[in-house]
């Protein structure tokens, strides 16, 4: 499948160019020192072959496979194997709404695209999950520029639709992933709260890292209309006419309560939350937390030397 540029932003691509996505907390992986591995100190088995990069240590190299091949190739064990991560994907109906140049679905594609070009270039395998009211796609993990466009190739050619119902998907995939590892949940959250944290309790309680970036429209927060507005469900089929602003101020203040309960509920469970807005610059927003992140990881190191 070819490499298409559709989510593929240079402008993105450059702002988080020379940054590490580091695991936060200890999970099965380790490369180059980036992440930490619970097992030091335990047999190891073989688990894969990677390609040699300068610096590696050419005891590793299996000069079978370069006479086979006439290519490097490093004898890669559990231990010291990558960090897996899991992109999960909202595709549901809801995410086609956009007020501005891109949709929901288009902007967190393109995040979603940017972070797994991020992941392999630093050599960590990186999987898709599509979903809406169910998985609709699994891409097991891996780390080569195919893979990447095989992840650009789905996120195209995927169409929202139908309801969300991603804590029933988080809880499923927590007993689909056979490694622990770092999970990405891209959604606009327009689901169940109470499900959706029983899903990310499943996926922390099997020792898994969750990043949740929770992606939403300017016209969702802040109810701009000043016209009489039809309001169509966009995952189902009420509609209605109404006045906005004689219920703005309300809407407004249940939406920073949705908002504030998925921060506490992340929050207590020791998940990342981060929240973008698609008139956001994403370069912008994507740089600012992958370095926030990288400052709290290296005081954290700090801290404990």
């Amino acid at each position: 499948m070819a490499k298409s540029p559709k989510y593929s932003d240079p402008k993105v691509l450059a702002a988080i160019s020379g940054l590490m996505f580091r695991a936060r907390h200890v999970v099965e992986g380790t490369i180059s020192g980036l992440h930490k591995s619970p097992f030091h100190g335990h047999n190891v088995e073989f688990a894969q072959y990677r390609e040699y990069s300068p610096g590696d240590d050419l005891r590793r190299l299996d000069w079978r496979v370069v006479g086979r091949t006439d290519r490097f190739y490093i004898k890669q064990y559990e231990e010291e194997s990558n960090l897996q991560a899991t992109i999960v994907m909202d595709a549901s109906a809801s995410m086609k709404y956009g007020s501005g140049p891109l949709t929901k679905f288009e902007y967190a594609a393109t995040l979603a695209a940017s972070l797994a070009s991020l992941l392999i270039e630093q050599g960590d395998p990186v999987g898709l999950a599509l979903f809406d009211n169910q998985q609709r796609r699994v891409l097991p993990p891996a780390a080569t520029q195919s893979q990447l466009a095989l992840i650009i190739g789905h996120l195209e050619e995927a169409q929202p639709d139908r309801e969300t119902d991603l804590g029933t998907v988080l809880q499923t995939l927590g007993d689909q992933l056979k490694r622990r590892g770092l999970v990405v949940v891209i959604s606009d959250l327009l689901t169940e709260l109470p499900s959706l944290f029983d899903g990310l309790d499943r996926l922390r309680h099997r020792g898994n890292e969750v990043l949740m970036i929770h992606v939403l429209d300017s016209d969702e927060l802040e109810l701009p209309f000043n016209d009489y507005v039809l309001f169509r469900d966009i995952e189902g089929t009420e509609e209605f006419m109404a006045e906005p602003w004689a219920f703005r101020k309300a809407y407004c203040a249940a939406m920073q309560d949705f908002i504030a309960e998925i921060k506490e509920g992340c929050g207590r469970r020791g998940i990342d939350n981060l929240l973008l807005r698609t008139d956001q610059e994403l370069a912008e927003g994507l740089s600012h937390y992958l370095h926030a992140r990288e400052r709290l990881q290296h005081i954290h190191r700090k801290g404990r030397r």
